[in-house]
């Protein structure tokens, strides 16, 4: 009995080998892959692997490896019909019946790839060719040059209505199959089926084996309604089923163990220029239940990368939904923000790889983003009000469908609870882990205390509760948590005290210009704050002319919206000496903060490379070092004599 091959590849799809295996193998966690004892041979140490990345099972001890097909054939004595068959059950499919008819359509199936590998082609050619100069340009602004472009298949369609149709028709296609493959628009009132794509950038995109199913365009023309157009759905073709780059993000993402969800084409692109290859792409739609398990394949948790405005955001909560019935032990997500503004490619710009790799290991589980997004929902200051955003939590919770994981959402989110309304040990807000942010016209002079649980003294739920997550101290003070612009807050502090008390940039100058910055507002007035610290100004009304004068209005502005509510020692009437002694902490915390960053990052390294104990515990050292540094308040005791605000905390 002849199976088509794409029903083949839906029962792989649907079963990881360890599903298959596990029911006769005892398997362990073993890095990135599964280990068992053989079921071929008797040994006492494990040589049995199983890899479902790859789809694939390997026995050193007998030499044998193979699918799943090969595992149940070995291990049962089954023919591969019968294997096939007992696995599609499995799977939950049934068998199809072998009939001239559905030879026709796997014939058929297979000239329509050969139809979308003509097209791209032909993009490929007239991208390289003198009418896709205009769009070589683009790619070339980009960052994206000719290697790139062929390593992606990036090509170009010429604004023509006839130009594809033509090349295909030379080529043997029938309009039929172009019409079906969705690269021409046809309608009972379009007399002449005509070229989709038109005047577009070209993003071949393939299914998991890399064949050619469907295109993505990129309009060059400012003025087109849709400023990305994907292939209709076809025989081939299922968005929301499949994601952008799966076929070469799989390796790579077994490599690193990770895999990265980015929003468009060239945000993947530009994320493998940047050294990041285990990156894909939903296409154009929020993600789906399908696109979730493709990444679960890839990686136990992977990191899904958004904007850092409204709409990335948005987004970002949407995925929630979509995932929490289908989360799991070993099934879950987490989010990275960029700053606010920028995209991959601008990120890799202005900070290279380092700051990316910054901002992905800042991402926030999935229990920390439901978290913000329920208490940003509105106020909380009224019994009523933190009454609603409970039966919100606990409907939310009920969509988990693994019993022992709702379970466990259930105590950590009772546990906020009980810290957001008094009930729990200890402050509302854990020292330091939220800055304070009075409500509306009340700052904390006016006699709001800390410490004393619920929102009296703040007015903001707390980010987190008994264990705060490990998040990065740029992205901590990032517009997408603190609300104030895509400035990190403390390097807006340090500039803004400076700012506001000129005597303290000359005296601190060469520190600044040592300090790392990641913001790229903050690196441009650092610039400038350092070329004039050598001057003398009267006072910070003469030091902030100076800068908008040199065009850096913006980035100041920026700047001091990033730093609201403004702490008191930063404001221009607060004693220099007060002010002084809150930058130079803020100084130290600053350079702590950076450098225990970049051990975190070796310390992960090492981790990966060796699993070992003592690998993990300095893993686990950083970790609690950060998060205490994170925690912790920039007071100075006994400062503010002078300015007659003695005890208030920064």
């Amino acid at each position: 009995m002849r199976f088509p091959p794409s029903f083949l590849d839906e029962i792989k799809a649907r079963l990881p080998v360890s599903e298959v295996v596990r029911r006769r193998v005892k398997l362990q966690k073993s890095g990135r892959e599964w280990k068992g004892l053989s079921p071929f041979n008797q040994e006492k140490t494990p040589s049995f692997f199983v890899n479902d990345q790859k789809m694939a099972w390997f026995d050193f001890s007998s030499g044998r490896n193979g699918n799943v097909f090969d595992f149940v054939m070995e291990t049962e004595g089954l023919t591969f019909p019968e294997a096939v068959e007992r696995l599609a059950s499995d799977a939950g499919l049934s068998l199809p019946t072998i009939t001239p008819e559905t030879q026709e359509r796997e014939r058929k199936r297979a000239s329509l790839q050969d139809v979308l590998e003509m097209a791209a082609v032909f993009f490929e050619s007239q991208l390289q060719a003198q009418i896709g100069a205009r769009a070589r340009g683009y790619l070339a602004d980009r960052g994206l040059g000719p290697a790139i472009q062929k390593q992606f298949r990036i090509g170009y369609s010429p604004n023509e209505k006839f130009a594809l149709r033509e090349y295909l028709a030379g080529k043997g296609a029938s309009l039929e199959q172009m019409i079906e493959t969705g690269l021409l628009v046809h309608g009972e009132d379009i007399a002449v089926p005509y070229d989709r794509f038109r005047d577009r950038v070209m993003f071949p995109i393939c299914d998991r084996g890399g064949k050619v199913i469907a295109f993505g365009g990129r309009a060059l023309d400012k003025d087109v309604s849709a400023k990305y157009l994907n292939s209709p759905e076809t025989p081939l073709f299922h968005k929301g089923s499949i994601v952008y780059n799966h076929h070469n993000a799989r390796k790579a993402s077994h490599d690193r163990g990770q895999v990265i969800a980015v929003e468009g084409y060239v945000d993947v692109i530009s994320m493998t220029v940047a050294g990041f290859p285990n990156v894909v792409a939903p296409l154009g739609t929020a993600l789906t239940p399908d696109q979730c398990d493709l990444l679960w394949r890839m990686s136990e948790e992977p990191v899904l990368c958004f904007d850092g405005d409204k709409a990335g955001r948005k987004a970002a909560y949407r995925a929630i939904d979509t995932a929490l019935p289908l989360i799991g032990p070993g099934r879950s997500l987490r989010f990275a923000f960029l700053p606010d503004g920028q995209d991959p490619d601008d990120l890799a710009r202005s900070g290279g790889q380092e700051a990316i790799a910054e901002v992905l290991a800042g991402a926030k589980p999935l229990v920390d983003v439901m978290w913000m997004r329920e208490t940003e929902a509105g106020p909380l200051d009224t019994p009523e009000r933190r009454a609603a955003l409970e039966r919100r939590l606990g409907e939310l919770m009920n969509e988990i469908r693994d019993e022992t994981l709702r379970r466990y959402y259930r105590d950590e989110i009772r546990s906020r609870l009980d810290v957001l309304s008094g009930r729990g040990q200890g402050s509302a807000y854990p020292r330091g882990a939220q800055r304070g942010r009075a409500p509306q016209g009340r700052s904390m002079a006016g006699g709001a205390r800390p410490g004393r649980g619920g929102f009296g003294a703040y007015g903001q739920p707390p980010a987190y509760t008994s264990a705060p997550p490990l998040i990065s101290a740029a992205l901590t003070r990032s517009r997408v948590f603190s609300g104030s612009g895509g400035v990190p807050r403390r390097e807006a502090e340090i500039l803004l005290n400076m700012l506001n008390h000129p005597g303290l940039l000359a005296q601190h100058a060469e520190d600044l210009a040592d300090i790392e910055l990641v913001g790229r507002e903050t690196q441009r007035l650092r610039g400038a704050m350092t070329a004039l610290a050598a001057e003398t100004y009267a006072d910070h009304v003469e030091l902030r002319l100076a800068l908008d004068r040199m065009g850096l209005q913006s980035e100041r502005v920026a700047v001091e919206a990033a730093a609201q509510p403004m702490p008191w020692p930063l404001k221009p009437d607060a004693a220099e000496n007060d002010a002084g002694e809150v930058l130079r902490q803020a100084l130290a915390l600053h350079r702590r903060a950076r450098a225990l960053h970049r051990e975190l990052k070796s310390a992960e390294i090492a981790l990966g490379e060796d699993a070992s104990e003592q690998n993990l515990a300095r893993l686990r050292e950083i970790q609690a070092e950060l998060s205490g540094l994170e925690g912790r308040e920039a007071a100075v005791e006994g400062f503010g004599l002078s300015s007659g605000r003695q005890g208030q905390v920064l």
